[in-house]
């Protein structure tokens, strides 16, 4: 396998907190207001973590939550980070993050903010992110490019607002957003138990897809239209082909296989970043996660993880 060639993680993806600020429909991670783990990574934890990333020289870290910027201590974690030298992408809805933390995310090297952008009326926006305001997401959008930071859009269809995808595209490229972030719905966490209400029809995905395939080509050198892979399934399939090169930390520290499956190959409260990778790399070998991506292949089951 590839990742047997390097020696640490090319990325880490760290979910902070399972707290946010909203309770969406289509929220894979099935995070809610109050809802951080009685159990989460510690501040000295949580540094002594980033303190191994550096050493290690993992040049990219995406911090997701939940709400990562809820966390007391993600800033601290974040500016040790940053002075070690590591990337950072910090993916926020964009309701509550203020000037003065977005001015502090700036000092920093960061590859880039990820505004979650599900709609461009706030009927349809609302529908999907209950109490969520479309214009704070804007705001904090034009806040990240005034302040010279590269701005990145994620947009996830459903049945109230892939009739939007187009226009929302559109509001992408008046943002200058290098890069736009899309694909099929999720079938993970709440999204999985409420995937009745929420899923597209068939037709509609067509229409969805040819329309980024259109999109892609007109939008050619100005903007990145990230689509591929478009489904779980074509996920998996890349899974089984070429492991990512990507340690998935769970707010309590524990490393996950896979974002689909609920295998954990290691814990950084007792085990070190380069003994978690080599553990990730034996799972990804193993006939347990093997046979476990091939279920979801020949299975449509929902997956709650």
């Amino acid at each position: 396998m590839r990742i047997d060639q390097f020696g640490a993680p090319l990325m880490v993806a760290w979910q902070f907190t399972k707290d946010c600020d909203l309770a969406c429909m289509h929220c894979c991670a099935d995070s809610s207001p109050g809802g951080r783990l009685p159990n989460e990574l510690s501040r000295a934890e949580a540094l002594h973590v980033a303190s191994q990333i550096v050493q290690a020289e993992v040049p990219y870290v995406a911090f997701g939550g939940g709400e990562a910027a809820l966390s007391g201590h993600f800033f601290d974690v974040a500016e040790a980070l940053g002075r070690g030298g590591v990337q950072l992408k910090v993916e926020t809805n964009g309701q509550r993050i203020r000037d003065r933390d977005l001015v502090r995310l700036a000092a920093l090297p960061i590859r880039s903010v990820q505004v979650s952008l599900d709609a461009v009326t706030q009927t349809a926006y609302a529908k999907l992110r209950p109490t969520g305001s479309l214009e704070a997401a804007l705001r904090t959008a034009r806040k990240v490019r005034e302040l010279g930071m590269p701005l990145e859009l994620t947009f996830a269809p459903t049945n109230f607002n892939i009739a939007e995808a187009d226009a929302v595209l559109d509001r992408a490229v008046e943002l200058g957003a290098f890069r736009f972030n899309t694909g099929r719905l999720m079938c993970l966490g709440r999204a999985a138990r409420l995937w009745e209400a929420l899923e597209p029809a068939s037709q509609e995905y067509g229409r969805f897809l040819r329309l980024l395939e259109h999109r892609a080509q007109e939008l050619a050198g100005s903007m990145q239209l990230c689509y591929q892979p478009f489904s779980l399934r074509e996920g998996v399939n890349e899974f089984l082909s070429e492991p990512p090169g990507t340690l998935i930390v769970a707010p309590d520290g524990k490393v996950k296989v896979s974002g689909l499956l609920p295998f954990i190959c290691a814990d950084l409260r007792q085990d070190s970043l380069a003994q978690a990778w080599d553990a990730y790399r034996a799972a990804c070998r193993s006939d347990d996660v093997q046979n476990a991506l091939k279920v979801l292949l020949y299975e449509d089951l929902p997956v709650v993880v």
